[in-house]
């Protein structure tokens, strides 16, 4: 890893990273985009149900079909909300292959880039058998909130709670660190650019998880708080006070779920 260069900061990196790798950067944008025209239409189709016939899962027990839907559903949330924050890792890596090997890189960070989203795609599954479990037990209305305040109140405090955990910090750490994360988890070859990925993902889905489930209690499909919760993650990544904001914000969910949970008294 010779060829990385540490007395540059790290924006300068981003900068010449995302000049050197512009289609790179342009497919990246576009997947991010499509996604995000995904989610405000289906926001949009859920208000306007009257004029739009849009598919959404039963009201009553849920079928093949229903579960393909909400897993479909989230993926493409979990691509939305959480590729921007990827996008300068994913860059960073295209350029030190190409520093490294010469020639195309894109093929190697494509397996990257698939590795973390396999990773979110089985946080999706996970999730999705959640919302059926949730479903099933009449915890969740047809608009995808949590109708208990119980449990919304028991969401948002084991949200805030894990914002102080060293599990949290120490994921948040390496989210924080593209080229220390590249620097100690490097390996060569397309296989190589595969698990990089699925490690990067791990530790982001170790990072976000529980801010992930939030959206049970203000609603799976409430666009204003998907756009929240992403402006959140980028934030806490990027911003020198990340590892204080994300206590912060603890203590925020905290407080929210305590006030939240007093409801049903």
């Amino acid at each position: 890893m010779a060829s990385i260069r540490p007395s540059a900061t790290t924006p300068e990196k981003w900068s010449r990273a995302l000049i050197e790798n512009g289609a790179l950067a342009a497919g990246l944008g576009s997947i991010i985009l499509l996604a995000w025209a995904y989610l405000f239409y289906q926001a949009w189709a859920m208000e306007h149900m009257d004029v739009v016939d849009m598919a959404m899962p039963g009201m009553q027990d849920w079928g093949i079909r229903d579960l393909s839907l909400v897993f479909t559903m989230w993926i493409i949330m979990m691509v939305g909300m959480m590729a921007p924050s990827a996008t300068p890792m994913v860059l960073l890596f295209a350029r030190i292959q190409k520093q490294r090997h010469g020639g195309r890189s894109m093929p190697a960070s494509g397996l990257f880039l698939l590795g973390y989203l396999l990773v979110w795609s089985g946080f999706s599954l996970v999730v999705t058998l959640i919302e059926w479990a949730l479903h099933h037990a009449l915890l969740i209305s047809p608009m995808m909130v949590a109708t208990s305040p119980q449990l919304g109140g028991a969401v948002l405090i084991a949200a805030g709670i894990y914002q102080w955990t060293p599990a949290k910090q120490a994921c948040l750490a390496h989210c924080r660190s593209p080229i220390g994360f590249l620097l100690n988890e490097w390996q060569d070859g397309q296989r190589g650019a595969l698990f990089m990925g699925v490690r990067h993902g791990l530790y982001c889905t170790g990072c976000c998880w529980l801010l992930m489930l939030v959206l049970f209690v203000v609603g799976v499909m409430n666009l204003l708080w998907i756009s929240l919760l992403t402006a959140y993650v980028l934030l806490e990544k990027f911003l020198p006070q990340g590892p204080w904001g994300s206590k912060i914000a603890g203590l925020a969910l905290m407080g929210w779920g305590v006030w939240m949970a007093g409801l049903s008294g």
